[in-house]
């Protein structure tokens, strides 16, 4: 059992706190190998911008809170309650990618290949492609959650009911697979075989994209807020339990017959998860605000942050798995060098 009180192996010392001054959303790292930098969106209108020499920057891109955020490893992108889809550059430039005409709330917002970028505003789900032609549909309830397939232009929505598969190039309105419940995030395998969608019960569902087959995750103790799949593809890590949760996906089937992988077991939930881009490592963020790295191959845990401070709200990797970032609900946010 892990002590999330007393740690021993630490990385703490090679960490750089951070104070963000408002709860972080989300965490990326934009701009060339080597030389990213770290992208804190808070909750509060603006993106922190910290370099590896210290520097810290607020940049004011939102009129009012930033509801959502995702990156393709060159610029942060947000979606507020401003009912504004904004870019921000490592340097700190802004842009607006769009604003919706009827002022709703950005509720998602995901990105693809080729600068490709969703967002969803109330039941309208929209596109913008390289070429910087708008695409919109329509799915049945508010969208969860958003995410673009692997390769090729199609976007998956979660929402009430199941899940939509769209390609905004074509004629043909989105094909659901359908599953009761509220969906609330969702992300394919880095393979583009299956979907799968966090729900508002603490459970996961998937689908075999091929042929629609379902696949019940289940057994977890809270809603689950956060997943990952591993470097390799094989494993899609998830939080939403007092240990890591690995669930198979090698084989033809996914997970269906299987029971998962568990590492890291503590007296706390882990709400945050996320794998490194390489390495068969995984972040970890619980809700006493502690962050673990967990070696997926004998569940070796190393401490990079301890108790306290809020619960882990965003991790993420830079593309070379060299640096973490983590932030908090609380504000509290840090860098790790490795």
């Amino acid at each position: 059992m892990t002590d999330t009180t007393a740690p021993s192996n630490s990385l703490v010392e090679r960490t750089r706190p951070i104070d963000a001054g408002a709860p972080v959303v989300a965490v990326a790292f934009v701009g060339p190998k080597g030389r990213e930098v770290a992208a804190f969106a808070l909750g509060e209108e603006t993106v922190l911008l910290t370099g590896d020499d210290g520097t810290e920057r607020h940049v004011a891109v939102h009129k009012g809170g930033i509801l959502s955020a995702a990156s393709d490893g060159t610029r942060l992108i947000t979606g507020g309650d401003d009912g504004r889809v904004m870019a921000t550059a490592p340097d700190g430039t802004t842009s607006e990618i769009a604003a919706d005409a009827k002022r709703r709330w950005i509720d998602n917002v995901a990105v693809g290949r080729d600068g490709v970028v969703a967002w969803s505003a109330g039941k309208a789900v929209f596109v913008r492609t390289p070429k910087g032609e708008i695409r919109t549909a329509e799915v049945g309830s508010t969208p969860g959650g958003l995410a673009f397939a692997p390769k090729g232009l199609r976007l998956a929505v979660a929402h009430y009911g199941g899940v939509a598969l769209w390609f905004p190039n074509a004629k043909e309105p989105p094909e659901t697979l359908d599953w009761k419940g509220s969906h609330t995030g969702v992300t394919f395998s880095p393979d583009g075989r299956f979907v799968v969608t966090t729900m508002q019960e603490p459970s996961l569902h998937g689908w075999r994209v091929a042929d629609g087959k379902h696949m019940r995750m289940s057994g977890y103790a809270a809603k689950v807020k956060s997943v990952s799949w591993t470097a390799d593809g094989r494993e899609l890590a998830t939080a939403g339990a007092d240990a890591l949760v690995l669930w198979p996906f090698h084989g033809k089937d996914g997970p269906m017959g299987q029971q998962p992988r568990l590492l890291a077991p503590a007296k706390d939930l882990i709400v945050a998860v996320a794998c490194h881009p390489r390495e068969p490592v995984a972040a970890v963020g619980y809700e006493s605000g502690m962050v673990l790295l967990v070696r997926l191959e004998d569940s070796a845990e190393i401490v990079v942050r301890k108790p306290g401070g809020g619960a882990v709200a965003a991790l993420a990797w830079n593309a070379t798995g060299t640096r973490l970032g983590y932030g908090t609900e609380a504000g509290d946010a840090g860098l790790l060098a490795l």
